[in-house]
């Protein structure tokens, strides 16, 4: 079983610890969006949770500034009370790609991810649900996270 502290350790000389982005795109929107059932929803799910729940982050803090420093985009808390977090975040992967013409959200690793370490976090379940997104001409992807 690898960890992310496995992941953090790179031996490539030549080509360093980056891939284009162009990469990650394409396995997440043509690769998994395009080629699995319902749009690879439980996939990406599933993976994300994962993912967020093998962070090492001990507040929420931590957690944003991760999102940063791993490029995933840049976080910040838009609304907060004892039930619901917002959580926009600006210039992420999906920056840029061509404006889809449905309400398709299509950030929902990302979500998935911040479910998965605040689930961690907090020391129970919470929900988060993708309810703006740059692909459909939003200013930026937010998430809401309920408590």
């Amino acid at each position: 079983m690898y960890t992310f502290e496995d992941m953090q350790k790179m031996d490539r000389v030549r080509l360093g610890n980056m891939v284009p982005l162009e990469l990650f795109r394409t396995i997440r929107l043509i690769g998994m969006n395009q080629g699995l059932p319902m749009g690879g929803k439980g996939t990406t799910l599933t993976v994300g949770r994962k993912i967020g729940e093998s962070l090492p982050v001990s507040s929420v803090e931590d957690l944003l500034a991760l999102f940063e420093e791993l490029k995933i985009g840049i976080p910040r808390i838009v609304y907060s009370d004892e039930h619901r977090l917002n959580i926009a975040v600006e210039d992420c992967f999906c920056k840029g790609l061509p404006t889809l013409e449905e309400e398709k959200m299509i950030c929902d690793l990302e979500g998935a991810i911040l479910e998965g370490a605040l689930s961690k976090l907090l020391g129970r379940r919470v929900s988060v649900r993708e309810i703006k997104c740059n692909a459909t001409g939003h200013e930026y992807c937010e998430y809401e996270v309920k408590l």
